[in-house]
């Protein structure tokens, strides 16, 4: 696989880097003299290092971290939606394994449902709601992950003896 720096961009990774110079000419970061010459050296850049260059002397300008954020949220949300499909999944089963028995008794499924969708519930309510705590949701998210292939891991050690 080749190094992510020699990787040809595209037009909109150039308009995304003069976007983000214009955003320093405002802070007060670039004269518009610089601008101009850094607009001009990333028109002509054909590869991502040449794009990073022309940026690695500047701080993170407040628009390039409202971008990163939104699209780190974006990115827990899908994981979320992900996670939380096969707790979904799991309840249908429940609820048609009910349904077939006759839907009769208590509603035992409700277990299921609260089991499997509470951690969809509590890691949504963490992103979405008034205070919003992506590090706990990631670390969350991860630990999930981390569990489920200790266990896969251990399984294919005991096959393999």
């Amino acid at each position: 696989m080749s190094d992510a720096s020699s990787l040809r961009v595209a037009d909109a990774d150039r308009e995304e880097l003069a976007d983000e110079l214009r955003d320093h000419v405002v802070a007060g970061t670039l004269t518009p003299e610089e601008f101009e010459e850094r607009v001009g050296r990333a028109y002509k850049a054909s590869t991502r290092d040449e794009l990073d260059a022309l940026k690695a002397d500047l701080p993170m300008s407040p628009a390039a971290v409202q971008r990163s954020l939104e699209a780190r949220r974006a990115h827990l949300r899908r994981r979320i939606l992900q996670e939380g499909g096969g707790g979904l999944g799991i309840s249908a089963v429940c609820i048609a394994i009910w349904v077939a028995d006759g839907a009769s008794g208590s509603f035992w499924p409700v277990w299921v449902i609260l089991f499997t969708l509470l951690p969809l519930v509590r890691n949504a309510w963490r992103l979405l709601g008034p205070a919003p705590d992506l590090e706990a949701v990631e670390r969350h998210l991860n630990a999930g992950g981390r569990r489920r292939g200790r266990g896969r891991h251990h399984r294919h050690r005991r096959l393999e003896q």
